[in-house]
């Protein structure tokens, strides 16, 4: 290591207490930590594109500072949808700290990226007091039944009103008014639980009516209508 002539003709002042870092929780434990191998946890986070045309929801778990699970949900542009699949590739079997420095193809997903990190360093996981943490494959359940990212679709015009096309029940296939015409229910297909059953060698009627379920006071509805039809 090279010094300037000033510092070599300084005396050396020794240094006192050695305190260490302040210790962060983690999977239920409380850690100095001082390398990468020392974070784990499990935690979710979202970051949005310069343009602010797209957002990502990034899900991590952390094993001894390399990232063993990833999920990408993203919402935005189409080109989103394959910049998650590289990333999907990309994140697992790095340390955070590679990841953080990775290009992960979409702005959004970085900032993601980024906005997880911080939470982990900083222990502000989702299982900073949960002993253990999670196992590899909990991001994964984070879907729920299915297998299908939650998501909300709604559209309305100060013309028209509203019209709800997804749910976190699922794809929204008919929606149920009063004699006001105020919105009372609605009729909804699970479709990740549709496939299920379209896979296991279910008829597609079948499996649709399977998966077909209603909210509300559908059953009271004075007309119901196809929300992206009518």
């Amino acid at each position: 290591m090279e010094y300037t002539h000033e510092i070599e003709q300084m005396c050396l002042v020794a240094k006192g207490p050695k305190n260490g870092p302040a210790p962060i929780p983690q999977e239920g434990r409380w850690v100095q930590a001082k390398e990468i191998k020392d974070i784990s946890g499990l935690t979710h986070g979202v970051g949005g594109c310069a343009p602010q045309q797209g957002a990502c929801k990034l899900t991590l778990n952390v094993k001894n500072g390399i990232i063993e699970e990833a999920l990408v949900e993203t919402i935005g542009c189409s080109g989103m949808t394959h910049s998650a699949a590289m990333a999907a590739e990309i994140l697992p079997g790095k340390t955070i700290l590679e990841a953080l420095n990775s290009d992960l193809v979409c702005d959004a997903i970085n900032v993601a990226m980024r906005e997880l990190f911080l939470q982990i360093v900083y222990g502000r996981t989702q299982t900073a007091f949960s002993e253990g943490g999670l196992p590899i494959g909990a991001g994964l359940e984070d879907l729920g039944k299915g297998l299908r990212s939650v998501t909300a679709t709604m559209y309305g015009t100060s013309e028209k009103g509203a019209r709800y096309l997804e749910m976190a029940e699922g794809y929204i296939n008919e929606i149920a008014l009063d004699s006001d015409n105020e919105i009372i229910g609605y009729k909804f297909v699970q479709l990740g639980v549709m496939m299920d059953n379209i896979a296991k060698g279910m008829d597609a009627q079948s499996a649709l009516d399977k998966a077909t379920g209603t909210y509300g006071r559908f059953a009271d509805a004075v007309q119901i209508i196809n929300p992206r039809k009518k």
